[in-house]
């Protein structure tokens, strides 16, 4: 089976957030310093959540540089660190999970795994995003966070947007993600439908079976068929059927009767011919003929 598109892109958007916040959690770039009247025009100071550093054009970045403000003691920077940190370690296990739910190296992939890893990755890109914008929220106000004053100025550094980055790409992965949730939900649906009730339902309207007692007929009427009388049922065997209804008798064929009387030239022959022999009869007589029959 080809791995379902949304969790591609997942894990592909997943571990991108992961590599940006963590980039913008350990580089002190999340505010940028300038404007120093004691000192050159060019020189800036980078802040971060765990690092100050401070450049110059002529020289290199130097590191570790002392602080006499109290940055570090703010809010917004000791809230910061909590919640990236949380966030790595959410966006580390939300990563194990997606690996395990994917499973890329079998036919058939977790759905149910792939959504709860989906769901533990935005919760990253969330726990990620709140101290960005916390901090991005107060970068320009000294009483919280502290800064020299002016002509001293602020800006926002590279750091602040890596973390901008890599919290939409854990909120859009771990979204896509999480859409894995359908055809697991899907599948449970469907098997709910075709899962047997555990009990019969009652009916809500009473069916009442009522068993006839079969009219008794007139034995003639009931076992005669094709002219004649049939054996009752019980006496053809079990496969034998009953036959619904009778045929009407036919009638009898009727005889051919000739109304020509054909011992009529014999009833009398004395009368016409007196008593001369048999042979001298008239055989004018009528009698039948074949075309009469």
């Amino acid at each position: 089976m080809r791995t379902p598109v949304v969790m591609t892109l997942g894990m592909v958007l997943a571990p991108c957030g992961l590599l940006l916040t963590l980039t913008g959690t350990l580089t002190p770039g999340w505010r940028l310093v300038k404007g120093f009247l004691d000192q050159p025009v060019d020189v800036v100071l980078y802040q971060g959540l765990w690092d100050m550093c401070r450049e110059q054009s002529s020289r290199e970045r130097q590191c570790g540089q002392p602080d006499d403000l109290g940055y570090f003691a703010a809010e917004p920077v000791r809230v910061a660190r909590g919640l990236t940190i949380t966030s790595l370690a959410a966006t580390a296990l939300g990563l194990l999970l997606a690996t395990l739910g994917v499973r890329c190296w079998q036919d058939e992939p977790h759905f149910a795994l792939a959504g709860l890893s989906g769901v533990v990755l935005f919760a990253a890109g969330l726990l990620s995003l709140i101290p960005v914008s916390w901090y991005n929220h107060f970068l320009a106000d000294r009483a919280v966070l502290p800064a020299e004053s002016s002509p001293v100025t602020v800006q926002v550094g590279y750091s602040l947007v890596l973390g901008y980055l890599g919290s939409c790409l854990l909120l859009l992965g771990g979204f896509s993600l999480a859409l894995s949730f359908a055809p697991w939900c899907a599948e449970r649906c469907r098997s709910c439908r075709k899962a047997p009730p555990g009990r019969a339902r009652r009916s809500s309207i009473s069916t009442v079976y009522v068993d006839w007692p079969e009219p008794a007929l007139t034995p003639a009427i009931k076992y005669y068929s094709d002219g004649q009388h049939r054996p009752r049922p019980v006496q053809l065997g079990a496969a034998s059927q009953r036959k619904v209804g009778f045929p009407m008798p036919r009638p009898p064929p009727k005889a051919y009767s000739n109304p020509v009387d054909v011992l009529d030239g014999e009833n009398a022959p004395d009368s016409h011919h007196g008593g001369s022999s048999r042979s001298t009869w008239s055989f004018g007589s009528a009698l039948p003929c074949d075309s009469d029959l």
